[in-house]
């Protein structure tokens, strides 16, 4: 009895929404390096090369790496530019052939593809949101940025219609469907939450809830605003980093918390076994 390698699909986590300051790129590279450190071999593609956030930190993180002599773990790497053609059908064009083959290259060798999108509607960050298995959504705690899934009622509170971006995922749900009936599981994160019960964070969550039936998403806490994010980013590093990376910080509660929040967010996204090999019989062929 032979057996062969069944050819594999990496799972795709995308990273997006359509609002600046939402913690995204941070999100991205915690979840990236997470992953790796749990033994999955991942891959990341930087969807907004011009702001370059996500291709930035880990530029850094190589860097810091090299300069101490870390063995610190790194994904394969891609960036895909927007087109610079006049034409709107031939810039999408080179921009699709560009998103494809950074796909089909990490595809290949990875278990996991982790996309970071810009934070603004482009053609790119259509594809990227049509090719994910999991669709991560990071929100800041207010209706401010609650807007940003849908128009919201300012005296009940009452959804009144979902957003822009809410049809945008829903168009990309339909168009993952129609190339292979795949679904897309959406998780919006709620990030920056305050410690205090305040009645703000009550009925924005009450609101997420029903939000969340209607158009289709689980909510999951996210990352606190933590100063040890913004210490962490120069260097390209991650709380997970810390200790091995020799800062001389010292863990405290907080720090405890933000590690726990950062694997919480791990252990929501449905994943396979890192690493798994698939294989199948084949049957020997008769003499």
């Amino acid at each position: 009895m032979a057996s062969i390698a069944l050819e594999r699909r990496a799972q795709v986590i995308v990273l997006g929404n359509e609002q600046g300051g939402s913690g995204k790129s941070t999100c991205a590279m915690h979840l990236i390096v997470g992953l790796l450190r749990d033994g999955y071999r991942v891959g990341a593609i930087d969807l907004d090369a011009r702001q370059a956030t996500l291709s930035a930190y880990l530029t850094a993180r190589r860097v810091f790496a090299e300069g101490r002599r870390l063995a610190l773990p790194l994904p394969a790497y891609e960036a895909v530019h927007r087109s610079e053609r006049d034409s709107r059908a031939e810039a999408e064009a080179e921009e699709t052939q560009r998103f494809n083959a950074a796909m089909a290259a990490l595809s290949a060798s990875c278990d996991i593809v982790v996309i970071d999108c810009p934070g603004s509607d482009t053609f790119l960050s259509r594809l990227g949101h049509a090719q994910a298995d999991t669709l991560v959504t990071p929100i800041n705690d207010s209706f401010v940025d609650f807007a940003m899934l849908a128009k919201v009622d300012p005296e009940n509170h009452d959804v009144v219609q979902p957003s822009v971006y809410s049809e945008m995922v829903w168009q990309a749900r339909k168009r993952r469907f129609a190339r292979d009936r795949g679904r897309i599981d959406w998780i919006v994160m709620r990030n920056r939450l305050g410690a205090s019960e305040a009645r703000n964070k009550r009925d924005v969550g009450a609101t997420l809830e029903v939000l969340a039936k209607r158009i289709g998403f689980r909510t999951v806490k996210g990352f606190g605003e933590r100063v040890i994010f913004r210490e962490l980013y120069l260097q390209g590093l991650t709380l997970m980093d810390v200790k091995e990376a020799g800062l001389g910080i010292q863990m405290g509660m907080s720090h405890v918390a933000a590690r726990a929040e950062v694997r919480s967010l791990i252990g929501a996204i449905r994943k396979p076994a890192p690493q798994l090999e698939l294989t199948a019989p084949v049957a020997a062929s008769g003499g």
